[in-house]
């Protein structure tokens, strides 16, 4: 059965699928909560897929597993953690509009999916925006937005620019969406 056109927004508990991004992630958000004074939460990160005349697409930012990304519909690829180490395929992260892809872990997606819009111009400008996200350096704040950047700013980058209202996408029940915040305003400053 072909879907029709739309935007569906998945919420992949950080970590989801591995041991150490799941501890690494509690550790970092346990620092963060005891700074700002709060009790912790859930972490995540997002994904979209993206129904189009054109077909079904994933559109996530991740790891660079190996070296064939057009299997994968790597756009872009962006240092993690530093520029200069980024030489090396382990510091480093790709963009994908990838048709038919797959969304890892996606069984374990929480308050998932959720239908952004079933305007299919809407679908395919997201499409279009893909190729044009940022690529600063992951896990820091190069552009200076307060948050450092990762698959959340990658997600909210392209939501805002293809003029939905950030206010209007709730995050997942008491949850944290590191970065989402950081492509919110990359978006609104037209970086």
């Amino acid at each position: 059965m072909v879907r029709a056109a739309g935007i569906e927004l998945y919420w992949l508990p950080l970590g989801a699928g591995g041991w150490l991004v799941r501890r690494c992630g509690r550790a970092y958000e346990a620092v963060v909560a005891r700074r700002e004074r709060r009790p912790t939460r859930d972490l995540y990160h997002s994904a979209l897929i993206v129904r189009a005349a054109d077909g079904r697409f994933v559109i996530e930012m991740a790891p660079i597993p190996d070296g064939d990304g057009a299997r994968r519909g790597v756009v872009s690829e962006g240092p993690v953690g530093s520029r200069l180490a980024a030489r090396l395929r382990l510091f480093r992260y790709e963009v994908r509009r990838w048709q038919d892809g797959v969304i890892p872990d996606v069984d374990e997606a929480v308050e998932s999916p959720r239908l952004l819009t079933s305007d299919d111009a809407r679908a395919r400008h997201v499409l279009e925006l893909v190729a044009s996200v940022p690529t600063p350096v992951w896990g820091r704040d190069e552009l200076d937005l307060g948050e450092m950047w990762n698959s959340n700013s990658l997600v909210s980058w392209l939501l805002v620019r293809a003029g939905f209202e950030p206010e209007s996408i709730a995050l997942p029940s008491g949850g944290r969406a590191p970065g989402w915040d950081a492509g919110v305003e990359a978006a609104l400053r037209r970086l």
